[in-house]
């Protein structure tokens, strides 16, 4: 492309970039992740609509810095090739005149961008970058920016995010509002935490214009995906059975293709962030390779999508949006979530940290039933004195209490009190 193709494209973005009102949006907690003094590459990555572009607008915008910005998630840019990135930094310089800061937003499109973003550092720009697929991570940055990026994990709102952008009140110990928390937790984990579809009446067209996205340009055009039909098969098949252990032999039969193809095309709806993956607890590393979960990275793909089988237990939900939740707090914390199942006993989530069992979850809705009790309670005392570990925990949907057993304690939490 030419600069003079340029030009107007840069000029309408920097007009959203700076009259975008910021006041009335939600805070995230991952603004404060953002180090604009930094000299390495701040990397923002998630899930599309996630909120990763706002977020690094608004962090911008705050902090009142001298910045330009470019967004090759534009169909104008669909086809901007790796030599013309300098003319695009050209017609940046021309339109925002001198910049110390540059927001790369949705950079994976370009092939290429690793060694212009490491020309850009050594010359002194701090750089914002965001993208929807881990490949950002793995291949690329990797490979040519070792040591030079922070990476800054975003996923949809959180409850406690939901909550405040629906200006509900969690802290009051009020019946009336006791009850609204719980009646939001419960919207939540069927309308899922994208930030967007707080403002939309059709949740199921926004989700299945999403899904179709992340399918078609994510996946099967980025990585020129053989089989489409069988990617989407296998999309649909993982969430339907989201909080299950992940066979690729079985699913390989039922969709009439190779463990091999099921395998790499499941590693393509992890890049992509769609679905998320939570291994066995071992302490041997070949074990814990080998046992997987899968889950969805949002509640709101669950059930709004065309001719969807999935369940609706309740419970199911809880524990997925759980073990989102704790993927958040892990990243922020520098620990590990992983699940254990054996012939005796499982555990929904075990946290770790430098190797070391810190806490045991197990999720359940309702443990009102004794022998539902007994169950969970059960397989937590196996699992402390198998794991040594005394954080014991299990969450329920309004259930809070104590338990006392062979001198452990198990706390019950509500959700909406461990989510906030």
């Amino acid at each position: 492309m030419t600069v003079q193709e340029l030009l107007p494209i840069v000029a309408e973005q920097r007009e959203e970039f700076l009259h975008e009102d910021f006041t009335q949006l939600c805070p995230r907690a991952e603004e404060k992740q953002i180090d604009l003094n930094s000299k390495l590459a701040q990397v923002v990555i998630g899930v599309r609509r996630s909120g990763k572009s706002t977020l690094c607008r608004k962090v911008l915008r705050e902090a009142g810095v001298n910045a330009a910005y470019i967004n090759f998630d534009d169909e104008r840019l669909e086809n901007v090739q790796s030599a013309d990135l300098n003319t695009i930094l050209e017609a940046l310089y021309i339109v925002y005149g001198d910049f110390a800061y540059l927001f790369l937003d949705e950079v994976q499109n370009i092939g290429s961008w690793p060694l212009f973003v490491n020309r850009l550092l050594r010359q002194n720009i701090h750089l914002l970058i965001t993208g929807s697929n881990a490949k950002l991570l793995s291949n690329e940055l990797t490979t040519h920016l070792t040591g030079r990026h922070h990476k800054i994990s975003l996923y949809p709102f959180s409850f406690a995010e939901y909550a405040q952008a629906k200006k509900i009140e969690t802290s009051s110990l009020t019946t009336r509002a006791q009850a609204k928390i719980k009646r939001a937790l419960n919207e939540y984990l069927f309308s899922g935490g994208f930030p967007e579809l707080l403002y939309e009446r059709n949740e199921q067209d926004y989700i299945m214009g999403l899904l179709d996205a992340i399918i078609k340009r994510d996946i099967t055009k980025r990585f020129k995906v053989r089989y489409p039909d069988v990617l989407q098969k296998l999309a649909t098949y993982l969430i339907d059975n989201f909080a299950q252990e992940y066979n690729a032999t079985s699913i390989a039969e039922v969709l009439g293709v190779t463990d091999h193809t099921i395998d790499t095309y499941c590693r393509y709806l992890q890049e992509a962030f769609l679905l998320l993956s939570v291994h066995k607890f071992s302490y041997k590393s070949r074990e814990r390779i080998r046992g997987k979960k899968m889950y969805v990275v949002d509640n709101a793909f669950i059930s709004n999508r065309k001719d969807t089988f999935s369940t609706e237990n309740i419970g199911w939900r809880l524990e997925n949006a759980i073990f989102v939740e704790l993927l958040h707090r892990a990243s922020v914390r520098y620990e590990d979530v992983f699940y254990y199942r054996d012939r005796g006993f499982e555990i929904d989530f075990i946290v770790t940290k430098g190797g070391v069992v810190n806490e045991l979850y197990q999720v359940c809705y309702d443990i009102s039933n004794e022998k539902t009790r007994k169950r969970e309670v059960s397989a937590l005392l196996q699992g402390a004195k198998k794991f040594h570990c005394k954080n014991l925990s299990i969450i329920t949907f309004s259930e809070r209490g104590t338990i006392e057993n062979d001198g452990l304690t198990i706390n019950i939490i509500p959700a909406p009190e461990w989510f906030v």
